[in-house]
């Protein structure tokens, strides 16, 4: 069997999915990280075509180690969300080659089924305890919140110190409403500053909050260890770095307590698990980072199944939270959900299959970003 085609479909959704054809029936599906640069990482793709075509596609860890090193400056984000794309391709080939799920390639299913956070973007009090009750009333036991935020003459507002005051306060009433055994976690989104970040907890009664993700920026692994020695509520962190290298001194060095691995992002199935096994070597669970789409799901899901060290999975589509990632009709056959949990495909290969007419039919639209959050006097937040 041979690789004949890789081919890139920037779909409406907000959504990049790869599709690797070979000399037989058998094709895969995978999707790219970083869609909203879908030029860049198609261009990546493409170059990976030039070479992939006629190559075995059984030979998923060697394909990735040529496609991670063929040129002198390997890695990089918009890199392995294109080698991610081909990587979860590839697995699919393998898995339908095979007549076995892709959790079979990893090890072997360890769970039945994948339990999953919902998320309320909740901006007021009020609304934030119905949103919670309403998920805990469904049977959602983990929850991820949102941070505060305003408008100032029609466009989003965001002052961190304004933002941290009210929104720690939302959090202890909220708290104090539901009771200690609900898992309660919030999104900042990178727009804190180390002293933001812990006044932010400070601000709060201990076992509030059972995780904190992304507060800051995540460059410089020293400015969250000195975060680390100023707080005392678990960090999840890890959405954005693209391989176990990027990992590797936030897992040593203790500072996260989730892996927010992207299996997008990070370079697909392959880099996933070897990220696994290193935070499973300091009792470290993945709680992987989900905003695409079924593709990704799927192939976190299949992940979630074959680790030991698993918490929830991000999905984006809940009582509270409907984001219309999960169409029926471009993906007629996707990861089915019962209530809180992802059940884990029995089909051969990732479990997935595309209206590839569709996908063409309806390609994504490139925009300018719609309005970034400001402060007051005009400077620029994180997005």
């Amino acid at each position: 069997m041979k690789i004949t085609a890789i081919k890139a479909y920037p779909v409406w959704l907000g959504q990049l999915l790869v599709k690797v054809e070979t000399d037989t029936e058998i094709y895969g599906w995978g999707e790219a990280g970083m869609p909203h640069r879908s030029r860049a990482v198609v261009g990546a793709l493409q170059h990976f075509g030039d070479y992939l075509i006629g190559a075995d596609p059984m030979r998923i860890s060697g394909l990735w180690q040529e496609m991670y090193r063929n040129q002198y400056f390997e890695g990089g984000r918009v890199l392995t969300a294109a080698i991610a794309g081909i990587d979860i391709a590839l697995h699919d080939i393998v898995g339908k080659a095979l007549g076995v799920p892709v959790y079979q390639l990893l090890g072997g299913r360890q769970r039945d089924y994948v339990p999953c956070f919902a998320t309320t973007g909740a901006n007021t009090l009020n609304q934030l305890i119905t949103d919670v009750k309403l998920l805990l009333d469904e049977g959602w036991n983990a929850i991820r919140t949102w941070m505060a935020r305003g408008q100032l003459d029609g466009r989003p507002l965001y002052e961190p110190r304004e933002s941290i005051g009210l929104t720690a306060q939302w959090l202890t009433q909220l708290r104090q409403e539901i009771g200690p055994e609900p898992v309660i976690g919030i999104d900042y989104h990178h727009r804190l500053s180390v002293a933001e970040a812990a006044s932010f907890c400070q601000r709060m009664p201990a076992g509030t909050l059972d995780f904190l993700e992304e507060p800051i920026r995540d460059e410089t692994p020293e400015a969250y260890e000195s975060l680390r020695t100023m707080i005392n509520v678990p960090l999840a962190i890890g959405e954005e770095f693209s391989s176990k290298w990027t990992f590797l001194p936030y897992i040593e060095r203790g500072i996260t307590n989730f892996v927010r691995l992207d299996v997008c992002n990070v370079g697909g199935l392959t880099e996933a698990m070897k990220i696994a096994s290193m935070a499973e070597s300091h009792y470290i669970d993945l709680m992987p980072h989900n905003p695409l789409g079924v593709i990704c799901t799927a192939a976190s899901t299949h992940l979630a199944a074959a680790v030991p060290n698993f918490a929830w999975l991000e999905i984006r589509d809940s009582p509270t939270e409907r984001l219309g990632h999960y169409s029926q009709e471009l993906f007629p056959i996707q990861p089915q959900r019962e209530g809180s949990h992802v059940l884990v495909s029995d089909r051969p290969g990732i479990g997935v299959e595309v209206d590839e007419h569709l996908a063409a039919l309806r390609p994504l639209e490139i925009k300018k970003p719609g309005p970034l959050l400001r402060r007051r006097d005009g400077s620029l937040t994180n997005s």
